[in-house]
């Protein structure tokens, strides 16, 4: 299987990226959820924490690759063809979860900042992004937090279209982006 793109399949790079960014999200949210099992000031909460943020950035960072990516590559075809509507239903829901992926860690970024809490990013300490302000810092939170809820139902609907595409629609959408065997 090529690294790039073809006008049929999702390059080996493309693949191993969209599956890397479903564990790493599925990761973001396991510890953010995670933390609750602790109670607050605990070294482990403060550890889960410190790992939702960590794995939060390397979202930021890895979603900025694929979209430069996605920019240099050319985009599969759907076999067969999409509706206009479903090709349009299909670029908005894209477009949200890219907003989301890019919006979540900076939102998240902004709110220890605003706390004046150390950003933390395997081994690095990333500089402050506003100066410290606590009522914006639980304004942004609560936003972060409630715009997270939503990213659950964002991310299932995802893989739904996906099973759909695939089990009822019989397109590939699915398959271009499973590794080819």
């Amino acid at each position: 299987m090529s690294w790039k793109n073809t006008e049929n399949h999702y390059g080996s790079v493309s693949i191993k990226m969209h599956w890397l960014m479903v564990i790493l999200m599925a990761l973001v949210f396991a510890t953010i959820e995670g933390r609750q099992l602790f109670e607050k000031g605990t070294e482990l909460r403060e550890l889960f924490k410190m790992w939702h943020f960590m794995l939060g950035l390397l979202v930021l960072v890895l979603v900025t690759i694929r979209i430069y990516l996605k920019c240099i590559q050319i985009n599969p075809k759907i076999t067969p063809e999409l509706s206009a509507m479903q090709a349009l239903g299909a670029k908005a829901a894209h477009l949200a979860l890219y907003g989301f992926m890019i919006a979540m860690p900076i939102a998240g970024w902004f709110i220890l900042s605003a706390a004046g809490k150390p950003i933390p990013f395997f081994g690095l300490e990333l500089p402050a992004l506003i100066g410290v302000d606590k009522e914006l810092a639980k304004t942004i939170k609560e936003i972060h937090e409630t715009a997270g809820e939503l990213g659950y139902y964002l991310i299932g609907f995802h893989a739904m279209a996906a099973l759909v595409h695939h089990y009822i629609q019989k397109d590939d959408t699915l398959t271009r982006m499973l590794p080819k065997k």
